[in-house]
């Protein structure tokens, strides 16, 4: 059957040229499976949607729905190779954000939120610094509203230890977030997904709405509509096995079906007749568009970390249960090193637990990781819609975690530094907890550069382990600094492990000023702070602040690691993309 490919006469004949309009010819996927060879996914699709109308992509389960709806949003995986040509009106462009929505099969939600702190925090992001504030979280409750999800407002998302709202309500919360813009080009991977069939009309009926008032181009992979919801898509590209089987008018499907000898039954869904029928397991390089206006840099990374803030708050296992863990380990501590006085054996002692606070304890800062993993998944998704960019989600992550990173430090610290007798005086016991806060918060910094490479839970655990096992055991508490072997161990390795400084400061704060007694017959009686650090600790020789310093500074190069390694995921992975495909211009080079 004919297929429209050229949009330049469409546009006069419509009157609809404000709008967005997605073309696409000969469109095929491959994907890689590393020595077994490629595998053909969509094979030379051609079609087209239109502002103002919804297209409904449909086949059989593992037709190539959604990954045509990756193709042609220009979110295919690296391992894939596209070939043919996606156009946005007529041309190969970059689909910009605040121009294009993408909701995502998968609702990936920040579980501790109420529906409504879901949708305003996504508002004030996403939403230009033109509107009001008041003007935002007007816009968020009405599309809460017309999502039908008014009297869920106030109750909590949920997901993996939170018991929350419904999938179907978090399906509306998804789309929610996505519509708040009015975006010219939207997608939908199973919008439907979870919801009744009053719901799943609900929700289409206000989309297509949408698409007529606001020009809107509307394209929505769904599996198996109700009859009433198929009747809302103006237009229907039926696929299987990755081939196109029709494309064309919603309503004259049955006419082509007709024609080909499988008319549709009286009383059936159409769109399940159809699925039967072909279902057989059973039987840019351009210009880009203008982008879409969103929230300034500072207004994002406020609200980013007032976002966060909550989020880390409400979620038990993200710093309470560590903190807990925390106050129970230096409880175990001081009352195994409590009151450890002045006599030379108390030397070991000071240093054996100080190592435990530096090492062990910071250590422990991989607990949080689970939820780092879970806000990572929120990040990407709301990335790739463009909500914000990836310098206020580093500060608004920042910033939100200091308050708990230093609790965590100075509660468990205060109890082992009075309970095991530390030096007296307040200007020791604060550096004290300095070190211990910025240790931990380098831990922490470490383990988001662990998540952004290796994104998997139970390998980046390992990871994160392994690299910090190693870092201590070069710090030089197991092994004093010139015992280590040359050149691997003390040069680098000792350097560059934090841990080395963490000890180090312990050390410093600890032994300056203190005399101790000698257990030894003849010679002096005392040995003092300086002569420890010196003989026995084999420390550096320069001030505890400059231990300070360098720990602070390896922190914020960490974080800034944590930064540049976004940045260039999102760099390289259209740079493979392109890489893989033989005919650069007749792909679609995502923003």
């Amino acid at each position: 059957m004919e297929i429209v490919i050229d949009m330049a006469n469409s546009h006069e004949n419509t009157g609809r040229s404000s709008g967005v309009y997605l073309t696409w010819k000969d469109l095929s996927v491959m994907v890689s499976h590393g020595k077994s060879g490629q595998h053909m996914i969509l094979d030379g699709l051609t079609g087209y949607a239109e502002p103002q109308e919804a297209l409904a992509i449909m086949g059989p389960s593992g037709c190539g729905k959604s990954t045509l709806l990756d193709a042609l949003a220009g979110r295919l995986g690296t391992n894939t190779r596209q070939t043919g040509e996606v156009l946005i009106n007529g041309r190969k462009q970059a689909l910009a954000f605040g121009t294009s929505a993408y909701v995502t099969q998968a609702d990936v939600l920040m579980a501790t939120l109420t529906v409504r702190e879901a949708v305003y925090y996504s508002a004030l992001l996403q939403l230009p610094n033109s509107m009001s504030i008041s003007e935002k979280l007007a816009r968020a409750d009405m599309v809460i509203r017309e999502m039908g999800l008014q009297d869920s407002m106030d109750k909590i998302i949920g997901g993996r230890t939170i018991r929350g709202i419904s999938g179907g309500q978090k399906r509306r919360v998804s789309i929610c977030m996505e519509i708040l813009t009015r975006p010219k080009l939207l997608f939908l991977d199973e919008p439907t997904s979870g919801l009744d069939s009053a719901a799943s009309y609900h929700v289409m009926s206000y989309i297509t709405k949408l698409a007529q008032q606001e020009g809107t181009t509307v394209a929505a992979s769904i599996h198996q509509p109700s009859s009433e919801v198929f009747e809302l898509f103006n237009k229907l590209c039926l696929l299987s096995r990755g081939k196109l089987v029709y494309f064309g008018l919603a309503s004259t499907a049955n006419q082509f079906f007709s024609r080909n000898g499988f008319p549709c039954p009286n009383m059936r869904n159409p769109s399940d007749h159809y699925l039967k029928t072909i279902n057989y397991d059973f039987a840019l390089e351009g210009a880009k568009l203008e982008k879409g206006s969103q929230a300034s840099f500072i207004i994002q990374s406020l609200i980013l970390t007032r976002r966060s803030f909550v989020n880390m708050y409400r979620d038990l296992g993200y710093y309470w249960l560590r903190l807990a863990i925390y106050v129970g380990l230096c409880l175990c501590l001081g009352t195994i090193f409590y009151n450890l006085g002045h006599s030379f054996g108390s030397i070991q002692a000071r240093v054996s637990a100080m190592a435990f606070v530096g090492g062990l304890l910071t250590f422990m800062a991989i607990g949080g990781f689970p939820s780092f993993i879970e806000d990572m998944k929120v990040f990407e998704r709301e990335r790739l819609n463009g909500h914000y960019g990836v310098g206020p989600y580093v500060i608004g992550n920042t910033l939100s975690s200091m308050p708990f990173l230093f609790l965590i430090s100075l509660i468990p610290g205060t109890l082992a530094y009075y309970l095991a007798g530390l030096q007296k005086g307040f200007d020791h016991y604060m550096f004290f907890i300095l070190i211990l806060f910025i240790s931990t918060f380098l831990v922490e910094s470490l383990m988001m550069i662990v998540a952004s490479v290796v994104p998997d839970f139970l390998m980046g655990i390992i990871t994160g382990a392994g690299i910090q096992c190693i870092m201590m055991l070069n710090g030089g508490f197991f092994r004093l600094p010139n015992d280590l072997p040359e050149p691997i161990w003390r040069y680098p390795m000792h350097y560059i492990a934090f841990h080395t400084y963490t000890f180090e400061g312990f050390y410093k704060n600890e032994f300056e000023g203190l005399v101790f007694p000698k257990n030894q017959v003849g010679g002096p009686k005392m040995i003092t702070g300086k002569e420890i650090l010196t003989d026995m600790l084999e420390v550096q020789n320069y001030s505890k602040w400059v231990d300070f310093a360098i720990l602070l500074g390896m922190a914020v190069l960490y974080r800034l690691l944590f930064f540049g390694i976004i940045k260039a995921n999102e760099k390289l992975k259209p740079m493979i993309r392109s890489l893989m495909v033989p005919n650069k211009s007749s792909s679609l080079s995502p923003d």
